[in-house]
């Protein structure tokens, strides 16, 4: 029976797996999509080659350092390849893997359409090799965070994955400026449309079809139907009372329901029920999607209007605003020991604790790692460059789409 067990088990990572794996083409689909067609082999090649050399990486290093045994509640003792053997467990490795590969993706929207190539791979290398890992061990890989009196409760990544790459997406963006003609001299900001709806909305679609692997499959356990099936109904309730919020409110605001906000708003509810999908009830669900479909318009415009930081396809405010709340919104909703559901405030204090805790170390490491870059190589492409479009200036493509007339 138990060798059953194992096969069953094995086989729910492993289609969980495949299912995280697409999601590559979610994100890439999405952010080409919502920037311009003179970008759009670039956005392909950098969603292509993080997962290539992030999975090169983290089978090298990361995920030692992420579960391996701990120092000081830290970080994994490193132990590199000479420490593989034939009764690793491999399965679990390919399953951390592509998660992995979703945190280093999550950078490349915010800062498309003006960040060199060759700066996205060093970058995207080490939020693989160390940024993500050390996160994901105080999390999942038995450090301080997971041994709280209370302990942070994060089932498939709120924060572990998608907080961590909107931290940094916030301060890559920041770093290196707007795109030019992004805010006139007057500071008003200018919109810079996407040059297809159509893949961006596909890539939503790919998406939420990708999250019934990402957050069920966090189970490790195929056997346990009524936990599994607990997830899939609260991670689709939260995506879809998330998008129709974010429909209403853009409609009410705009006069008119914005498309692009409102695929947004079907990410933002599907990462901030990520933390605890396991732990509340449909209910609240459908409170945190409505939380987050609320948050993801106020953090896109607040970063917009206000702090001209500009993020061409709204990562900031999915996975880093909604990320931060979502892992939040377990301290209040969490059936067992949520602060409404007569808890007390133990679990929303340890909350704050991990979101504070990681926030503070991914904005550090990235911005000094942004600095080195940027006094080295280079973060950012020439102005001539970006006018001209990073496929032909970065990769010698003459165009994305050779039958079709683009315009700039």
């Amino acid at each position: 029976m138990e060798d059953v067990t194992s096969w069953v088990n094995a086989i729910w990572l492993l289609l969980g797996t495949c299912l995280v794996f697409f999601m590559q083409a979610g994100f890439a689909m999405v952010e080409t999509g919502f920037t311009r067609a003179k970008n759009a082999g670039n956005i392909i090649m950098k969603n292509l080659m993080d997962f290539a050399v992030g999975s090169i990486i983290y089978w090298i290093l990361g995920f030692s350092l992420m579960f391996g045994d701990s120092i000081g509640g830290f970080i994994g003792a490193p132990y590199l390849l000479d420490g593989w053997s034939g009764n690793s467990n491999f399965v679990w490795i390919i399953f951390q893997t592509v998660f992995c590969a979703t945190a280093a993706t999550i950078v490349s929207g915010a800062m498309a359409e003006r960040t060199k190539f060759s700066a996205y791979l060093i970058y995207s290398f080490c939020i693989s090799a160390f940024i993500y890992p050390v996160v994901g061990h105080w999390v999942w890989g038995g450090g301080w965070l997971a041994n709280l009196s209370t302990p942070f409760h994060d089932y498939a990544g709120s924060t572990v994955v998608h907080s961590v790459g909107g931290w940094c997406a916030l301060v890559g963006a920041k770093v290196l400026g707007p795109r030019i003609g992004k805010y006139g001299k007057d500071g008003k900001s200018n919109p810079i449309p996407g040059h297809s709806l159509t893949l961006g909305a596909l890539g939503v679609f790919i998406l939420w079809f990708g999250w019934f692997g990402f957050n069920p499959a966090s189970s490790a356990d195929g056997t346990n139907v009524l936990l599994n099936g607990r997830v899939f109904v609260t991670t689709n309730i939260a995506a879809a009372v998330a998008a129709t919020t974010t429909m209403i409110v853009t409609w009410v605001k705009y006069k008119k329901p914005d498309v692009s906000m409102t695929l947004n708003g079907a990410l933002a509810g599907l990462v901030g029920i990520t933390a605890g999908c396991d732990m509340v009830s449909a209910w609240g669900a459908m409170a945190i999607g409505l939380i987050c479909g609320i948050v993801v318009v106020i953090v896109i415009e607040l970063l917009d209007h206000k702090l001209k930081i500009d993020d061409p396809v709204g990562a900031v405010g999915v996975h880093c605003g909604c990320g931060v709340v979502g892992t939040l919104c377990v301290g209040l909703f969490a059936v067992e020991g949520g602060l409404f559901y007569g808890g007390g405030a133990s679990l929303l204090l340890s909350q704050i604790i991990g979101v504070v805790s990681v926030a503070a170390w991914t904005i550090i490491c990235i911005s000094i790692l942004f600095a080195i870059i940027k006094k080295t190589i280079g973060l950012r492409v020439s102005p001539e460059e970006e006018i001209e479009g990073l496929d032909i200036c970065e990769h010698g493509l003459s165009s994305s789409y050779a039958d079709f007339e683009v315009k700039a």
